[in-house]
């Protein structure tokens, strides 16, 4: 019964949250803000299922943590990439040029809604669960340490694509450095890794794997729906690119092969 109410209060968390960045969008005239929705919509939905949950306090804590740490993280990113800029040519290509209210509720922060309450699922049902069985403590380690591997790749990765696009000289020129020499998307396969380390982290027996929808979803998203596949459609046309995605691995990473001349 504590699941029910731990996941319908996530559900009522996220309606505010979209609510209000909906209504920001709309006063600002674009939509993208839901990009900071995204991270802080999964920070909520933690923060109800460790104050409501009933299981493991530890776990719950743990991975409220966690999820804080990599949601505000991104928001945070999300905001300063977007500052001063117009709609993100996704989401103008998305909503195609109708931007009434609803039919921008139901493209944008209707289906962005409802996949962060799937996603979040290995966080509902864990924060019911009690203590960790000592056979899985080994796979909870393993969760914490991948969830770090990504969130390392995410940070890194975005921090070093901002300052290269922060340097004069670099315009117009592919970022093809550091991490994004091993992979084309070091952000999106960092968020897929975190994913799977929470997924791995919020185990706590043989029901814990009825959610491993969630993390397969949201690498679904990451790989072909907005994320990794989409961003290439928009960056096919840029000079140099083709040559880069011949020597650099798509998604996950692997040592670059040598530059063709």
């Amino acid at each position: 019964m504590n699941l029910v109410v731990v996941s319908t209060a996530s559900l009522a968390i996220l309606v505010i949250v979209h609510t209000i960045t909906f209504l920001i969008g709309r006063r600002i005239g674009r939509y993208n803000v839901v990009d900071t929705a995204w991270g802080l919509g999964f920070v909520a939905v933690a923060a109800v299922a460790a104050a409501l949950g009933t299981g493991d306090a530890f776990r719950r804590i743990l991975l409220l943590a966690l999820v804080a740490v990599w949601g505000l993280r991104l928001a945070w990113h999300m905001t300063l990439k977007s500052a001063g800029k117009g709609e993100d040519p996704r989401y103008r290509d998305l909503l195609r040029g109708d931007f009434s209210a609803g039919h921008v509720i139901r493209k944008v922060f209707l289906i962005q809604g409802a996949a962060t309450w799937f996603v979040s699922l290995p966080l509902q049902l864990s924060a019911v669960l009690g203590p960790t069985p000592a056979l899985l403590r080994p796979v909870f380690v393993l969760g914490v340490a991948v969830w770090a591997l990504g969130l390392l790749f995410e940070a890194v990765g975005d921090r070093q694509l901002r300052r290269f696009k922060a340097d004069p000289a670099n315009q117009g020129v592919i970022m093809d450095r550091g991490l994004w020499a091993w992979t084309r998307h070091p952000n999106y396969f960092g968020d897929a890794c975190v994913w799977w380390g929470l997924w791995l982290a919020s185990i706590a027996g043989a029901i814990s794997l009825v959610t491993v929808l969630s993390p397969v979803l949201m690498t679904y998203f990451l790989v072909y729906a907005t994320g990794a596949r989409l961003t290439e459609k928009y960056m096919a046309s840029r000079n140099g690119f083709g040559e880069y995605r011949s020597r650099t691995s798509f998604f996950v990473p692997r040592p670059p092969r040598s530059r063709i001349p």
